[in-house]
C-alpha cells in the first residue's frame, strides 16, 4: 500500500475521531483548585467572624469593616463575598444554624437505646443547647435590629422561619415523635419555644441550676407521651 495521504488538519483519515466525546484524565488548570479553596476558606471565616462580632458587639457595633479584621481579611475581600452587610450576617445566622443542625443530628448515633429516659433527656439537652449558645444570641441581636429596619426584616423572617422548621423537624426525628397522635406536635413546638425561653433567661445570669431543672420535668413530659404514642 502507499503511504496514507493527510486529509484536513494533518489527519490521515486512519486515526479514531476523538471530536466531541469528553477528555479524561484532563486536571484544572494549576492553582484554580487552591484558588477555589482558598476562596471557601474566607468565606467560612467571615461567616464565623460575623456570628462573633453580632453576639458580642450587636448589630451596631457589628459592621463589614468590624467583621474583615476580625477575620484577617481586607474590606474588599469581605465585599467580594458578600455585597451588603445584611447579605453577611443573614448568611452567617444561616450558615451556623445549618452547623448546628448537623451537630444536633449527629447525636443520633450515639443515643440511648429507644424508649429510656436517659436518651430523652439527651435529645431535650441537645435542642436546648440550640438557643443558650452564641448562635442564639447572634440571631437575637439580628431579630431586634430586623424589627427597626424594613430593608432587614422580611429576610430574617424569612431566615427564622426556615431554621424554625429545621428544628422542629430535627427535633421531631430524633424523638421519633409521631404527629398524627393528637397533642404530639405541640408538645414538640412548645419544648422549642421553652427552650427559645430558656435561651432568653440566659442572656443575662447564668441560668444553667434552673435550666437543669426545667430540662429534666420537661423530658419527663416528653417521654411519657412518646410511651403514650407507642
Amino acid at each position: 500500500m502507499g503511504a496514507l495521504t493527510p486529509s484536513h488538519g494533518g489527519r490521515t483519515g486512519n486515526e479514531p475521531r476523538t471530536e466531541g466525546r469528553p477528555r479524561t484524565g484532563v486536571r484544572p488548570p494549576a492553582g484554580k483548585e487552591p484558588q477555589q479553596e482558598r476562596s471557601r476558606a474566607t468565606r467560612r471565616k467571615l461567616l464565623e467572624a460575623a456570628i462573633s462580632c453580632l453576639a458580642e458587639r450587636g448589630w451596631s457595633g457589628s459592621t463589614v469593616s468590624v467583621v474583615a479584621e476580625r477575620a484577617g481579611v481586607s474590606r474588599g475581600a469581605a465585599q467580594h463575598h458578600f455585597r451588603t452587610r445584611e447579605d453577611l450576617f443573614t448568611a452567617a445566622v444561616e450558615h451556623v444554624a445549618e452547623k448546628r443542625q448537623g451537630a444536633l443530628k449527629a447525636v443520633a448515633h450515639n443515643l440511648p437505646p429507644a424508649g429510656s429516659i436517659a436518651r430523652t433527656w439527651i435529645i431535650v439537652e441537645e435542642l436546648v443547647g440550640l438557643y443558650t449558645g452564641p448562635l442564639f444570641r447572634a440571631a437575637l441581636h439580628l431579630w431586634v435590629a430586623a424589627s427597626d429596619e424594613e430593608q432587614l426584616r422580611e429576610r430574617v423572617t424569612a431566615l427564622e422561619a426556615r431554621v424554625g422548621r429545621e428544628a422542629h423537624r430535627t427535633a421531631v426525628a430524633l424523638l421519633d415523635a409521631d404527629e398524627s397522635v393528637p397533642g404530639v406536635r405541640e408538645t414538640v413546638q412548645g419544648l422549642l419555644d421553652m427552650a427559645r425561653g430558656l435561651g432568653l433567661a440566659n442572656l443575662l445570669t447564668d441560668d444553667s441550676a434552673r435550666r437543669e431543672r426545667v430540662v429534666e420535668q420537661w423530658s419527663k413530659i416528653i417521654d411519657d407521651l412518646l410511651r403514650l404514642q407507642g
